[in-house]
């Protein structure tokens, strides 16, 4: 018998919560939400592994006033206990400007709660 697809609404609060700062500041909740063997590629087109982008979040300025824009989110079941969730993001700077990326993140559940195992942003023009 397959695994319902976990609820579009749970993995998406997920990883908003790694948008907000006060996440972003907090290791225990990282840790959390990060899963051991977690890689990003990064939209400036670095790649980071978990230890070092949980000590680059910690880091963080605080927030400069920019503002973040996501929508158009899709999930799909990639495995019976995985899923590649995709959407879009417009950040908004306080001069005007705006950056626009396309983001998927791979999330796992590793039995008790779901993890996100990858994360990717490529940088893209504006959309219609």
């Amino acid at each position: 018998m397959t695994k319902p697809l976990p609820d579009l609404d749970e993995i998406r609060a997920l990883e908003e919560a790694l948008h907000r700062a006060e996440v972003r500041r907090s290791r225990t909740t990282l840790e959390a939400l990060l899963a051991d063997g977690f890689v990003e590629f990064g939209a400036s087109g670095s790649v980071y592994h978990r230890t070092e982008i949980i000590g680059l979040l910690l880091e963080e300025e605080e927030a400069d006033g920019s503002e973040l824009c996501a929508d158009d989110y899709r999930l799909t079941a990639i495995a019976p206990d995985a899923v590649l969730l995709t959407y879009r993001t417009r950040r908004t700077e306080t001069d005007g400007s705006q950056r626009h990326a396309l983001r998927s993140s791979i999330w796992k559940r590793d039995g008790t709660k779901w993890q996100m195992l990858f994360h990717q942003g490529t940088i893209t023009k504006p959309f219609a």
